[in-house]
């Protein structure tokens, strides 16, 4: 079975991919049979053969879950989008748990915001009924000031 994917070119931590048809049981870098374009994941550049893709597509050729994903894009297959990257049932059981626990924690913290609302705003509705009392300085009387002198 023919199939068509990605083989990854580039230096490294710059990689760029070759869109190829090989053969699916052979190793995807050594004998491919035709390059079919190529893809550039940093810049979004896609360049791609369509005659030659609709041609290995007629002939039984099946894309790779991203390389269906580029032809969606670049407008040579039509359809729905794939889904390329699968979570484990070990891994979706973990991020269910936290997703769960997080929620728990944002309901008690916000329990105890409100009730503690509740309380500050009484206070400051107290405060705005009693009159403030400034208190009164005593001026040293001038007779005794010269007294002391």
């Amino acid at each position: 079975m023919l199939a068509i994917r990605l083989q990854r070119v580039g230096r490294k931590k710059l990689a760029m991919y070759r869109v190829v048809v090989s053969e699916k049981s052979k190793d995807m870098y050594g004998n491919h049979l035709e390059i079919l374009g190529t893809y550039n994941p940093h810049t979004k550049d896609t360049d791609l053969k369509e005659e030659r893709i609709k041609h290995w597509l007629d002939n039984g050729a099946q894309a790779s879950e991203t390389v269906h994903n580029l032809f969606l894009k670049a407008g040579i297959v039509t359809g729905d989008k794939k889904k390329s990257v699968s979570i484990s049932k070990k891994r979706r059981a973990k991020l269910e748990g936290a997703k769960a626990e997080a929620k728990e924690k944002s309901a008690s913290a916000e329990k105890p915001a409100e009730e503690k609302a509740k309380p500050a705003e009484e206070k400051v509705e107290e405060k705005k009924e009693e009159p403030k009392e400034e208190p009164k300085k005593e001026e040293p009387k001038p007779a005794e000031a010269e007294e002391k002198k």
